[in-house]
Order: structure tokens, then sequence, then C-alpha cells
């Protein structure tokens, strides 16, 4: 079912914290280098933005985890351990999720999930909902299947991503002249991308430094001197003014 959500003029900053460009590394440079930078950007420019965690890290790192909360941020899942959900049996991977929520819901009421890789099998939909989950940003405009606006399934609200995370590596001049188009904008960035790492495949690292998150900080700025107002994911719960629970079968928190 398709659904006509009007934000208005809105933007969603969404982060993966994983390790650094899986599965090639086990790293977390990215995010032991750069949380902290991020966060005092954010704090900044008030923005808050929606940071989708893999579970083991509140075990792994919990003072990331606490960082995040503690500043005000939403705190979604990325899986337990960055696993593909697609590449395994749906019953590995409902446990998967179940482990993750399990794990970081001890420091936050986890609302929203993204699959890695954006890859969510559509059978465990049911078992997102079933858990909880009321947002899935596992989809995106320009990767398949591809997903133009939000859609609700399941009674799970899915909001495509709108850009890639490799969009910030590019020369301020040429990624101000694409974000500028009109339309909702959410877009997602990995912490690994905001430090110096090697991986096996160039792609990964091309562009990747601090100047990335300069780029987001001129984006940030960027949109709102064009009457964007940042929200996260849970916030695309209460879109106004059409409230999403006039959808059958939705329920809002």
């Amino acid at each position: 079912m398709k659904l006509s959500c009007p934000w208005g003029r809105s933007f969603i900053l969404s982060f993966d914290v994983e390790m650094d460009a899986p599965p090639y590394m086990s790293s977390f440079r990215g995010v032991d280098g750069a949380l902290d930078p991020t966060l005092e950007m954010l704090e900044r420019q008030g923005v808050k933005a929606t940071f989708f965690t893999i579970g083991i890290l509140a075990r792994l790192r919990p003072r990331v985890v606490e960082a995040i909360v503690e500043a005000g941020h939403e705190l979604g899942s990325h899986g337990l351990d960055h696993k593909r959900l697609d590449r395994i049996p749906l019953r590995e991977a409902v446990e998967n999720v179940k482990a993750s929520l399990k794990l970081l819901r001890e420091y936050y009421d986890i609302v929203s999930f993204r699959a890695p890789n954006l890859k969510l099998p559509r059978g465990l939909l049911p078992h997102l909902a079933s858990q909880g989950v009321l947002v899935d940003s596992s989809v995106a405009k320009y990767k398949p299947p591809i997903y133009l606006n939000p859609t609700v399934e399941y009674g799970v609200l899915r909001v495509p991503v709108s850009y890639p995370s490799s969009l910030l590596r590019l020369p301020w001049s040429l990624l101000g002249r694409i974000i500028a188009g009109d339309g909702d904008k959410v877009m997602l960035l990995h912490p690994w991308e905001l430090v110096e790492i090697k991986a096996p495949r160039p792609d990964l690292t091309l562009g990747v430094g601090l100047r990335v998150l300069r780029n987001l900080e001129e984006t940030i700025k960027y949109l709102k001197s064009l009457g964007y107002k940042p929200i996260t994911m849970r916030e695309t719960l209460a879109c106004p003014p059409s409230p999403l629970i006039k959808v059958e079968g939705y329920s809002q928190v």
C-alpha cells in the first residue's frame, strides 16, 4: 500500500554504526575515531539523527551507544553483527534481529530498523512488526527494489534512503547541486567513511576522511537555508498533517 506522506521540507540524517567497511574488515576505527566529532558537529548544528547500530556494539563499545543516546539522538537496530539477513535462513534472521533488539533496548526504546546492505528479506517484515519495530529503512530510491515513497507493509512504515553514502565524498561544488532538488531527503552515512582507512576494494575508501564530515556539516547548513527541517526516523510516525495512524493495520507509538 503506497502512502502519500506530506513531510513538507524535511531531511533525515542516518548513520549505520558498524565495523569498518564490512565484510572486508572487522576493526572499529570509524566508530572509535569519528563518533565524537560527529556528535559534536550535530550538537553545533542543533540536529538530531538516527543511528542504526549493530547489536554487538552494545557489548563491545557500550560507551558509543551511551553517547548516542545521551546526546538525544534516536538509536535504531542494524541487526546483530552485520550479517546479511537475505543470505541466511529466515529463522536465523529472525533470531538475529531479536538478539540485536534485546541488546540495544537496554539503552533505548528501539522502533526503527535498517538491514545491513539495505537487504531485508520481505518475509522478515511481519517479524519486525511483532517485535515492535514500526519503521524500516532497508530500501532506497537508487537500489533495487526501488522505493520512491514511504510505504506501509505489514504494519511497518518503510522509509527509503534518498542517496548512497558515497554522495558525501563528492566535492561540495557538485554535492550542493545534487541535493538542491525538491523532495524529502534521507541521507545515509557510515562512521568509517569519516576516517582514513584502507580496504581491499578501492571504491570503498575513495574520498573518505574528515572532509566527509565537513561536507555533511555544509549539507546541513545548506538544507536549513532552503527551509528544510531535520527529523528522525521515529518522527516520521507522526508525520503531519496526515497522521500515519489512519493507515489500516498500523498503530502509532
